[in-house]
């Protein structure tokens, strides 16, 4: 017993007796697990030759003087019978033995014999131990916690932590905002206050689930807060808080939890020493993960400032690797993590979404868009495209929050995500539509440039021009194939009718028989025929762009005929294909003229070679441009005034 304690023990005053016993029995399981980490550590690095690592931050934060032990781990090695040698080990074993003592003071009545007892079986083994050469088993004994192996002194540490939790809990003297308190400084309650503001600031989203159970003490000249976040065991958060800076201890048993922790505090300067693994057989896996973490203040202001940024991040904790995993059934590991991070970000949470459903609100709205077509467990970025799967899943993250908050009915939640899945349905259209406006833009031009090539083919000096419009042809038609790819693209990661993709498809077939045409006028011998031939493929060329430019419009007012909507949009789209139908069969009156007068001409074999093969692509792009008219026909008839 310290001196402070005799002092009050003889004064009389129980009351504050417990509290301090306690406190110091909490402050010697901080340097009991010190211990334990370095007998540990020294192990390891005896077994495998590698980089040491440095535990000197880990003995400062827990109080040990020591500084010889700096070393310990750096000089371990093994004999040739496979023992540990472990300079210090003597002495690291003796102050072992006397934290568990000071452990147990808290527990001295009758009541408590089962924790004596253990201990007392344990410290005989202990003493009998050979000083600085260890076997397997003599480590086991003082550093297991799997408890298939028989009892040892980090299991009783264990044990003992937990009923001094306990009973830290029952003494607390004071209640600051929320946080039991006791043997605490004044200068402390501004701090704690500061920290239980952030707590409060951000509780309310966690909704009904336990846990931010805050404690706070003082002890060893330092602001000691604890938080026990959720109900994970090993889900703990201990802050010490000495003169301006925060030093921040937090162990989980999900590495992926504690990454996205340390995460949270980018750009608030917080420095993040490396993180250890721990094992321990009551975890999950059998192994807990510890980071440390310290952030300088430059004033007492600033400091209450990241204690409550602090505080209002663990929200945040609870439920988070169950959140993290019902996100990834809708989009990528990586997506779920950046999609936590901006809800955390931002305030919103992921505790709202799990209450309304989760992945199962987004597929139930899913399916109710496609009419029963989606598959569950089925990828957003599947049926949307990685932006619009990541914008939905913000706005359900949000929406159930706000919801959940205001108490709103689920229903409502279902209603929100539906229409705006709908909405999101809707923009994919909406951009494939205007990849289609501009594929047929596109093919208008070239259609203009084979226009244009006939009127000069045959001619004198006509060379110059024909080339020129077939290498603009070539370019469009380059354009026009990077514009199918983006079709591609979007159709296939939506769930959009597959009509998308067919027509992109199709519409391509009306650029490459133009531009073919375009390039077989290059091959026009300069004295071409004239007469009746020429004047039908001017009439011909005319007709195609003509047909392009209709087909343009029939694009542009397809987007916007649906049930409901104006009725001139619809009588001006159904112009437009019927004007698509019309140019086609005047396309096929004047390629048979054309074929007539070629039959009852006798002109140049090479020149008829050529006005055959454009007459083939530019028929074949009539026929293309009245069968792509149909096809959008048949789906705004079908779909969008049907819907």
């Amino acid at each position: 017993m310290s001196q402070k304690l005799r002092i009050v023990d003889t004064l009389g005053e129980r009351s504050l007796l417990r509290p301090m016993v306690i406190n110091a029995a909490l402050a010697a399981n901080d340097r009991s697990k010190y211990y334990f980490t370095l007998l540990q550590t020294a192990v390891l690095c005896a077994q495998h030759d590698g980089r040491a690592p440095d535990l000197r931050r880990e003995r400062l934060a827990c109080g040990v003087d020591n500084e010889t032990l700096d070393s310990v781990v750096t000089d371990a090695s093994t004999d040739r019978d496979g023992r540990f040698r472990i300079v210090e080990g003597g002495a690291i074993i003796h102050a072992l033995i006397g934290e568990i003592g000071v452990m147990l003071a808290p527990f001295a009545d009758e009541s408590d014999a089962d924790f004596r007892s253990r201990f007392d079986a344990l410290r005989a083994r202990a003493e009998t131990l050979q000083d600085g050469l260890y076997t397997h088993a003599d480590i086991d004994a003082l550093t297991s916690a799997e408890r298939d192996r028989g009892d040892s002194m980090h299991l009783l540490v264990m044990d003992l932590h937990k009923a001094l939790n306990a009973a830290q809990a029952q003494i607390a003297s004071e209640d600051i905002d929320g946080a039991a308190a006791y043997a605490i400084q004044p200068a402390d309650r501004p701090l704690i206050a500061a920290f239980m503001r952030g707590i409060h600031r951000t509780e309310s989203l966690k909704f009904a689930h336990p846990g931010l159970g805050t404690t706070a003490t003082h002890s060893a000249n330092k602001l000691v807060i604890q938080n026990d976040i959720g109900t994970t065991d090993a889900h703990v958060l201990v802050v010490h808080v000495e003169g301006l800076q925060v030093a921040v201890t937090y162990t989980d048993v999900h590495l992926p939890r504690l990454m996205f922790f340390q995460s949270l505090f980018e750009g608030h300067g917080m420095e993040w020493d490396d993180t250890r693994s721990r094992r321990d057989d009551a975890m999950d896996d059998g192994v807990f993960h510890l980071c440390m973490g310290t952030l300088t203040s430059t004033s007492s202001r600033e400091l209450q400032d990241h204690l409550a940024f602090l505080a209002s991040r663990l929200v945040f904790l609870i439920d988070w690797n169950k959140a993290r995993k019902r996100l990834q059934t809708l989009v990528g590991k990586g997506e779920a993590i950046r999609l936590l991070l901006w809800a955390a970000q931002n305030d919103v949470g992921h505790m709202g979404f799990l209450k309304c459903g989760g992945e199962t609100l987004v597929f139930d709205a899913l399916d109710y868009v496609l009419k029963g077509q989606a598959r569950f467990g089925q990828h957003l970025d599947q049926v949307l495209e990685k932006r619009e799967a990541t914008a939905l899943l913000k706005f359900v993250l949000k929406t159930c929050t706000e919801s959940c908050l205001l108490g709103e009915p689920e229903s409502f939640v279902q209603d929100a995500v539906r229409a705006e899945l709908f909405n999101n349905f809707r923009t994919v259209q909406e951009r494939l539509y205007d990849i289609l406006a501009d594929h047929a833009a596109l093919t208008g031009e070239i259609a203009g440039g084979v226009r244009d090539s006939l009127l000069q083919a045959g001619l004198a000096n006509a060379a110059t021009v024909v080339l020129r419009n077939a290498e603009r042809a070539r370019e469009w038609e380059s354009s026009a194939d990077e514009l199918v790819n983006r079709a591609r693209s979007a159709s296939s990661h939506s769930e959009v009718p597959e009509f998308f993709g067919l027509i992109v498809q199709a519409a391509d077939d009306i650029a490459d028989a133009l531009e073919d045409a375009a390039f077989h006028l290059t091959l026009m011998p300069a004295a071409g025929p004239r007469g009746e031939v020429d004047a039908r493929f001017h009439s011909l060329g005319e007709l195609l762009v003509h047909g392009t430019q209709e087909y343009v419009k029939l694009v542009e007012t397809a987007r916007f005929v649906r049930r409901g909507g104006a009725r001139e949009d619809v009588h001006d789209f159904l112009a437009a294909v019927h004007r698509v139908q019309q140019i086609e069969h005047q396309a096929d009156e004047a390629q048979r003229a054309i074929k007539r007068a070629l039959v009852a001409g006798t002109g140049d074999a090479r020149a008829l070679f050529v006005l055959s093969a454009v007459a083939r692509n530019l028929e074949s792009a009539a026929d293309g441009l009245m069968h792509c008219g149909l096809r959008i026909r048949d789906h705004v008839l079908g779909s969008a005034l049907a819907a």
